[in-house]
């Protein structure tokens, strides 16, 4: 199926450590998040939370004035 095949082809670049940008609709890219110290929230002792990736979605201004049912910017970049 052709959706398949088209997230299918995201996920591999993103696994890749590469940004995808879908025109019109957003940027989605992995970001790396470094060791850090955090609190467990019952006995308040800190523990270290491991470097990890995150994945992170970035919508195009287009998209953002589509769901706000407003007008974009003109002569902005739409795909921020």
């Amino acid at each position: 199926m052709l959706l398949e095949d088209v997230l299918e082809t995201v996920m591999q670049a993103l696994e890749r450590g590469e940004s995808v940008k879908i025109s019109g609709f957003g940027t989605f890219s992995v970001r790396k998040k470094g060791q850090r110290c955090g609190r467990n929230p019952k006995t308040g002792e800190e523990v270290p939370i491991l470097p990890r990736s995150v994945l992170v979605f970035r919508s195009s201004q287009l998209l953002r004035a589509e769901v706000n049912h407003e007008e974009a910017e003109p002569g902005v970049d739409h795909d921020d």
